[in-house]
């Protein structure tokens, strides 16, 4: 993942400039970022606080490492579902029988 150039900190302090009343145009120009990322940062971050920015970038890396768990746990299922599927211990080779037909002779 891209990392940003700016904290969380520092993106609530210019948001905080833009609410005051600067506008979008001069914020880019000082900072150096584009339109786009002041109207990207205010969707995400417009109202918080720092506090809370830290608890939702807590909370992300949290769902993402319950994510990851939960793929793996996923798939250790799946992986023990087709090892049941297949029955190994039925098979005929495995007990020793011979795969072809066999004639046995009659007396």
């Amino acid at each position: 993942m891209k990392r940003s150039r700016f904290s969380e900190e520092q993106i609530i302090g210019i948001l905080k400039e833009h609410e005051a009343g600067v506008s979008a145009a001069d914020l880019c120009r000082k900072h150096g970022v584009s339109d786009a990322s002041i109207y990207n940062w205010k969707a995400r971050f417009g109202g918080m606080d720092i506090s809370e920015a830290r608890r939702l970038k807590a909370l992300e890396d949290e769902n993402t490492r319950l994510k990851r768990l939960l793929a793996d746990a996923m798939l250790d299922n799946a992986a023990l579902k087709d090892l049941v599927g297949k029955n190994v211990w039925s098979a005929p080779s495995v007990q020793g029988f011979a795969t072809s037909p066999m004639t046995i002779p009659v007396a």
